[in-house]
């Protein structure tokens, strides 16, 4: 089989990395891939919102599969153009992504569909939704409708934070037609959970629990990244709360997609708030999350090439399997991050023998004229352990991370603390 994976970060090598390990691979891709990649794979020099040259690629290079890793291509009907084309593809068409896409048309179809979620209003009037606000308890949740690089999503502390969040993004447009309408809404407490559902159109498999660190510094402290680390299972999280999240957000997700006539396949990623009152929808991703999919993918036991074909096809089996343990990525980023920093920074320690249970994920890296791996975003690196415990796979991930090394790299110390007493160092 001829896969193709779309995306360059560090949920592309792992998709890249779990479909290579896959039995009856032929020819692996991946566009436009990274230094990562290519050690694995074929890179295409094509960007990911190139639809018309993606296409090209996958009918020249008789791709039997493509699986898409970002949204931005997922909304703009890269899926649709796929289908069109009689090409197969891993994703949603672009009427399902707008589960994520919109996130005014995500709030009103769980309205629809009986889906727990926050109280919310949706405007695009300022004075109108400050108003809404105003009938809110304190903290509230303000959010641009459309994508916004995970940047679209303010929780204000106070009226003015409020009135300064939504004046920013519905009159001076701070994230351009993306905040031009606005979600209103309560603020959830609880804990954060990660749902993955590899979805064919009317049936799910659920992949483990997960749960991301978005703030930049220890202690969730400092601004709101991509993510800096997650682990997966949440320890806490139960075999009945799995099924519970199943049978009252997943399948209502793609009972009420069918319904409204965009059956949707791919990955549905429910961002959850576990509440006193259970599980309630905080956002939907239409695609694996990152780097979630960093540790997803080391604790799957099942074929992925396989999975993702049968999913694409519209026959998943009824289950999936996965190995036992725990897995725990940890993200190197450059100094800076998430707001301005260097690339082109020379990354050593990567030829570095590796323990057993680590691997290193490549987010932002290149070549460069000397053929040197080099630094290419924000995210660099996502360092992933995996062993029987939690405390095993962090101990794996932060030995891995003390390998690498390059000038101004940092990372979070504490990802996965609050499930384990044990202490870690890290780059």
């Amino acid at each position: 089989m001829n896969v193709l994976v779309v995306g360059s970060g560090g949920r592309e090598h792992a998709l890249a990395w779990a479909i290579a390990r896959s039995s009856g691979i032929e020819a692996l891709h991946v566009a436009p891939g990274n230094a990562g990649t290519a050690a694995l794979a074929r890179n295409a020099d094509i960007a990911v919102t190139d639809i018309d040259a993606l296409v090209a690629f996958a009918r020249d290079h008789r791709v039997d599969l493509t699986v898409v890793g970002p949204e931005a291509p997922l909304n703009s009907g890269i899926v649709d153009r796929f289908r069109a084309e009689g090409l197969l593809c891993y994703g949603p068409a672009a009427a399902a992504a707008r589960l994520e896409g919109s996130k005014a048309f995500a709030k009103e179809f769980m309205l629809r569909h009986g889906i727990p979620t926050a109280a919310f209003a949706v405007f695009d009037d300022a004075a109108r939704a400050r108003a809404f606000a105003r009938t809110l308890a304190l903290p509230v949740v303000i959010k641009a409708d459309g994508l916004a690089a995970g940047k679209g999503v303010i929780v204000a502390t106070t009226l003015a934070e409020a009135d300064r969040a939504i004046d920013g993004m519905i009159v001076e447009r701070q994230f351009g037609d993306s905040g031009g309408r606005v979600v209103v809404e309560e603020f959830l407490t609880g804990e954060e959970v990660s749902i993955h559902a590899m979805c064919d159109g009317g049936s799910a498999v659920l992949l483990p629990s997960s749960q991301d660190h978005k703030r930049a510094f220890d202690g969730d402290t400092g601004p709101n990244t991509g993510g800096m680390g997650a682990i997966a299972p949440v320890p806490w999280v139960s075999e009945e709360d799995m099924r519970r999240a199943h049978a009252t957000i997943i399948q209502p997700v793609l009972d009420g997609m069918i319904a409204e006539g965009t059956p949707f396949t791919g990955t549905l990623y429910a961002g959850l708030m576990w509440t006193r009152s259970g599980p309630k929808v905080l956002e939907f991703n239409t695609r694996f999350g990152d780097p979630e999919t960093e540790v997803l993918m080391p604790l799957l036991a099942d074929d992925a090439a396989a999975l993702f074909l049968a999913a694409a096809s519209g026959r998943l089996p009824q289950d999936v399997s996965v190995r036992p343990g725990s897995a725990a990525s940890v993200v190197i980023a450059s100094e800076g991050y998430p707001d301005r920093y260097r690339t082109g920074i020379p990354i050593e320690g990567l030829d570095a023998p590796a323990r057993e249970g680590t691997i290193v994920f490549h987010a932002g890296t290149r070549r460069d004229t000397d053929g040197r791996v080099v630094t290419a975003g924000g995210r660099v690196l996502a360092v992933t352990g995996w062993a029987g415990d939690l405390g095993g796979a962090l101990q794996a991930a932060y030995d891995g991370v003390a390998r690498v090394r390059f000038d101004g790299g940092f990372c979070r110390t504490d990802i996965g603390r609050r499930h384990t007493d044990t202490r870690r160092s890290g780059n």
